[in-house]
């Protein structure tokens, strides 16, 4: 007989799971692709002792898994080790598997206990140690937008959607909170509902978007921001692993399909001080002077951190007019076309809507980005300007680096990028970004055969 697990969660999955032979380590890397190992179940106690290795080098990779040597994360330090250690409360079985597996969330740290500068998950935790000086809690809510695909290409080599599992028929319209597309999904959606439940993940509502087979679903407010993220990294991985189950593709890209709605990732945020009231509770749909402030913060910082809500290629071809995808740092009530809006609420819920980012975001760059810019405006108590009224894109006014080039140039050289994230993580993301769109810029694409072959 196995002796009792000094490690609590270690313990406790053997009791509950005792068909468990496996485990799957993960660490999300900058494009919150979670990468790692799988252990035996009998190797997971030395995981928790800090035997678990991974390079630095996890977090110098583009989003195929190649090292950016620039990063001077690779062969200058000869491609070196660091301890990956446990985040609480992660030990989680796989249900969509076969197999009996598992899987732990973990964050690296320097050998001498050091939180390792590359981790994202590090960078969101210093942000939050400027609230907790404050003796404020962020709260947080993620909303997350994502399409079902058929596992098949075109013939052109492009995605498709599914056919749909009711009536066998491939549906390309779209059709916002329609009951029927709901119902074609239900069987995936029920499934990935169970899944989230076995992960401790707080699913909420699920809905059908305005894509063929474009859904989002809200994950439950959380006061412990780092959680909300694990969450989410792990919510991201189930919905493809359960797709899959069902014959099924899912993904984050931001926008799949050119001419139909893009897939952003909603941040949903208010502060509770030491007694736990909303700071920002008011009877006005405006919100109070906190609220204001923390929005005067988020739009100057706006264009700051474009590359963390925006930081892939794909990312950029969400920025549309009247795509409900926001073009400058507005902000309005109840105004689905603004960067920052201030949903209907109670006044104890009064809250900040926080639009721009895209689906494939990672969650907690996304989310120290967001907090730092409200962090800025209440401690410079910035003012917002009068809120938005009507079209926000009726004056056609673009002011956000919507390009990528001209997102990674405003990153490098911001003086809030480097106070609130650090000079080093400024440069590695930055470096890994410019790289990943360095190597896609090589590349020749079909349509420039189809548009210059003959005509030039």
């Amino acid at each position: 007989m196995a002796l009792p697990s000094p490690f609590p969660e270690v313990a406790t999955l053997r009791r509950e799971h005792a068909d468990i032979r496996f485990v799957d380590i993960l660490l999300a890397d900058l494009c919150a692709v979670p990468r790692g190992k799988r252990v035996t179940v009998e190797e997971l106690e030395q995981v928790y002792r800090g035997g678990f290795l991974l390079p630095g080098s996890m977090f110098g990779l583009d989003v195929l898994g190649g090292t950016i040597q620039q990063t001077r994360l690779g062969f200058d330090e000869g491609d070196a080790d660091r301890a990956c250690w446990p985040v609480a409360d992660t030990l989680v079985p796989v249900p969509w598997l076969d197999q009996a597996v598992a899987q732990l969330q973990t964050s690296m740290l320097e050998p001498d206990g050091r939180p390792f500068f590359g981790d994202p998950r590090h960078v969101l935790a210093s942000v939050l140690q400027r609230f907790a000086a404050l003796q404020l809690t962020p709260v947080i809510a993620v909303e997350l937008e994502f399409y079902f695909l058929d596992r098949a290409r075109t013939v052109t080599g492009r995605i498709q959607p599914p056919l749909l599992p009711l009536t066998q028929r491939r549906e390309y319209r779209t059709q916002i909170n329609s009951m029927a597309d709901l119902n074609q999904y239900s069987a995936v959606l029920a499934d990935i509902d169970t899944a989230c439940r076995a992960q401790r993940i707080p699913a909420g509502t699920s809905l059908p978007e305005y894509g063929p087979g474009q859904f989002e679903v809200n994950l439950q407010h959380s006061s412990d921001a780092l959680r909300a993220c694990d969450e989410a990294i792990r919510f991201k991985r189930l919905v493809r692993g359960v797709a899959a189950r069902h014959g099924l593709e899912a993904t984050f890209m931001p926008k799949p399909y050119a001419d139909m709605a893009g897939s952003g990732a909603h941040l949903h945020v208010s502060l509770l001080d030491a007694a736990g009231r909303n700071i920002f509770e008011s009877q006005a749909a405006t919100g109070n002077e906190a609220l204001r402030h923390a929005i005067g913060g988020l739009a100057t910082s706006m264009a700051d951190f474009m590359l963390v809500f925006a930081p892939t290629i794909n990312s950029y071809r969400r920025y549309r007019t009247e795509s409900y995808v926001p073009l400058n740092p507005s902000w309005a009530v109840n105004n689905r076309g603004v960067a920052l809006r201030i949903p209907v609420s109670s006044p104890e819920n009064r809250r900040i809507e926080h639009r721009v980012a895209g689906a494939d975001a990672n969650p907690y760059l996304l989310t120290a980005a967001v907090l730092a810019g409200m962090y800025h405006g209440l401690t410079q108590r910035l003012d917002p300007g009068p809120p938005l009224v009507g079209n926000a894109y009726r004056e056609g006014i673009t002011t956000l680096p919507i390009t990528w080039p001209e997102a990674a140039m405003a990153f490098e050289h911001s003086a809030l990028v480097r106070e609130y994230f650090g000079e080093a993580f400024q440069q590695l993301f930055v470096t890994t970004r410019r790289g990943e769109f360095h190597a896609f810029e090589s590349q020749v694409s079909t349509l420039e055969y189809e548009w210059y072959v003959a005509t030039s």
